[in-house]
């Protein structure tokens, strides 16, 4: 036993902090978590799980078009309950608050429902004024969305808001190009709304593999999203009956119902007492930390988003389990972020694992690309025009599968399983071996040429 109230203090209850504390109580550490709103973090309560519940709710705009060509007497108009969807959804998010939180208490660990501040190295200040003590502590806050600076811009919502609207605006603007600006043009658009996407340069989706990034842009403008390329926001004026004009710079000004910024995400460090400990900060206000997590402060360690590492839930699990396994569990854990797969919930989805072609040609210098350009069999009987693409990126050396990049139905599903040959350091030539699971969508990943 140790002089402090506890051995571990976590500020921030979201996925990366949830894990680590649960972990820890289990190997027999007194744990606190504080948690200022509510347990589950933004994946759970406003990120994740429910954005993935509203993907679901707007493929059945498609679906049940689709089902006359399957034999369906589908009626021509059929009534969508905004209201329904999203009270539904906030039923299942707060589902899964009570279970996280049952979990924390069932491993014994004390829940704080008030914010808490970093007060020294093994101190924190709660909000009643409260003071109390651990061996180490651990910053799991995660991050918060960036909103533009310009005029009006607090007219607009971000995607926190967007959980709760009364209802579904007619025009919107959506303010980005990364993963939250496309799932939520694909769900408004899937709902009724014209959606105008603005973007500042004239990518979308940085970071993903430029042939995949461009069949989602062909595929958005044929189901008539519209697109505002090299846009600075200028400025954002309210009317009286509520509609707002955005004006941008290399285009003409647009009025909308809704503006919502999806311009990145920022970490939740700005009043957080860091500076008290000697807790340094990168330029994007994200905690400085070692391979274990550790700060400049040898007893203050962080995980998950507000690292500004990899913003990824799954990444914040695996470090909060590392951590508590590293120094609670007797284990020795290091946390690889080569191969990370991901997903961007787009309407059709899209998913990767590893180098894009460009990554690769800069790293590798010779590489083999093989493409699986087709129409899914459902798309064809339903008389869908969109196409899939399916891409693999190889080292021309060795055949090692270097990089996977997928768009299409279901495509995350398939890229989970594909991902772990890509990590693996399996060649083309076992893909080739393999038996083709027909008929799939998935078999097109052992029959690329």
């Amino acid at each position: 036993m140790t002089d402090y109230d506890y051995d571990l203090f976590v500020i921030g209850a979201g996925s990366g902090g949830t894990r680590a504390s649960r972990v820890a109580a289990a190997h027999g550490a007194r744990v606190a978590v504080a948690e200022e709103y509510r347990i589950g973090g933004t994946c759970v309560i406003r990120g994740c799980v429910p954005k993935k519940l509203l993907v679901y709710g707007a493929h059945f705009a498609e679906d049940l078009a689709d089902a006359k060509r399957f034999g369906w007497q589908v009626p021509e108009h059929c009534d969508f309950s905004w209201q329904t969807l999203r009270d539904n959804v906030m039923e299942e998010v707060d589902r899964i608050n009570g279970a996280y939180t049952n979990t924390l208490e069932t491993n014994g660990v004390d829940i704080i429902p008030q914010r808490a501040t970093v007060s020294g190295p093994h101190e924190v200040t709660l909000a009643d004024g409260t003071t109390k003590t651990a061996e180490r502590i651990l910053v799991a806050v995660g991050a918060h969305p960036a909103v533009p600076e310009c005029p009006g811009h607090e007219h607009g919502i971000t995607s926190n808001e967007a959980f709760h609207l009364d209802e579904i605006p007619k025009r919107v603007l959506i303010a980005g190009a990364g993963y939250i600006a496309n799932e939520f043009a694909g769900i408004f658009h899937q709902f009724g709304a014209h959606v105008i996407i603005l973007n500042r340069t004239r990518d979308i989706l940085r970071g993903y593999d430029q042939s995949i990034r461009d069949r989602l842009l062909q595929i958005s403008l044929m189901k008539g999203i519209e697109f505002r390329f090299d846009a600075a926001f200028e400025g954002i004026e309210k009317h009286a009956d509520g509609c707002l004009t955005v004006s941008m710079s290399n285009h003409e000004p647009v009025t909308v119902d809704m503006v919502m910024f999806a311009t990145g995400r920022r970490p939740n460090t700005n009043g957080l007492g860091l500076d008290s400990a000697g807790v340094e900060l990168d330029d994007l206000g994200a905690i400085k930390v070692d391979a274990d997590g550790r700060s400049t402060c040898d007893s203050i360690f962080a995980i998950g988003d507000v690292t500004n590492r990899i913003q990824l839930t799954p990444i914040a699990i695996r470090e909060g389990q590392a951590f508590a396994d590293n120094f609670y569990g007797g284990k020795s854990v290091t946390v690889d972020y080569d191969n990370v797969p991901s997903a961007v919930f787009s309407h059709p989805p899209l998913a990767a694992v590893g180098m894009t072609e460009a990554e690769a040609r800069n790293k590798l210098g010779s590489v083999a690309i093989y493409t699986s350009d087709f129409r899914a069999m459902k798309n064809v009987l339903a008389g869908r025009d969109e196409r899939s693409l399916y891409k693999m990126v190889c080292d021309a050396e060795t055949g090692r599968v270097v990089g996977l990049h997928m768009i299409g139905p279901d495509a995350p599903e398939i890229l989970q399983a594909a991902a772990i040959a890509v990590k693996a350091g399996l060649t083309k030539d076992q893909f080739d071996d393999t038996v083709a699971l027909h008929p799939t969508m998935a078999e097109e990943l052992v029959l690329m040429k």
